[in-house]
């Protein structure tokens, strides 16, 4: 069969492509994770460039406060996860804005709590089972490899096998 026929019968013309535009739109603008990052203003978002500049440009504290108390995580969880201690976190004035390291922990959190309550289907189930260590991670919490982007990684990955059923 010739490749001038076989376009032909496809109604496509040499040279043009037959793809799934959605594979080249940018994120919808509200992003379910916004909710947990409660105080930012999700319709100045269209995409994830912007969702790269809020991360650059840091978030104030009151949101990371805000965040950590929507997913019951205590100022001494939060700290270790962002890498900065305790008190330096709390001489901040909740207005202040907070480095981009900060903020880009901050946002990879709600995305993977907002994902985490898609698999359990409830936050609080969720929250339970990230405070419950567990055989996959050697006996460790998931919440406890947080301070790392491998250990976010491996959280995800766990994630994505519960939700396809395949349990270690």
């Amino acid at each position: 069969m010739s490749q001038k026929k076989l376009y032909k019968e496809k109604d496509i013309k040499p040279g043009e492509f037959n793809e799934p535009m959605m594979a080249y739109v940018t994120s919808a603008p509200n992003h379910p994770f916004f909710n947990l990052l409660g105080g930012i203003k999700q319709s100045k978002f269209s995409g994830d460039q912007d969702i790269l500049q809020l991360t650059r440009d840091g978030l104030p504290k009151h949101i990371l406060l805000s965040l950590a108390k929507k997913i019951s995580l205590t100022i001494q969880e939060l700290s270790n996860i962002m890498h900065i201690s305790e008190r330096t976190l709390q001489r901040y004035d909740d207005n202040a804005i907070i480095k981009t390291e900060y903020a880009e922990k901050a946002i990879e959190l709600a995305r993977l709590y907002t994902r985490g309550e898609e698999v359990f289907g409830s936050m609080d189930k969720f929250k339970n089972w990230m405070k419950t260590p567990s055989h996959v991670f050697k006996g460790e919490t998931p919440v406890s490899l947080l301070d790392t982007s491998f250990g976010f990684n491996m959280v995800f990955k766990e994630l994505g096998r519960i939700e396809h059923g395949i349990f270690a």
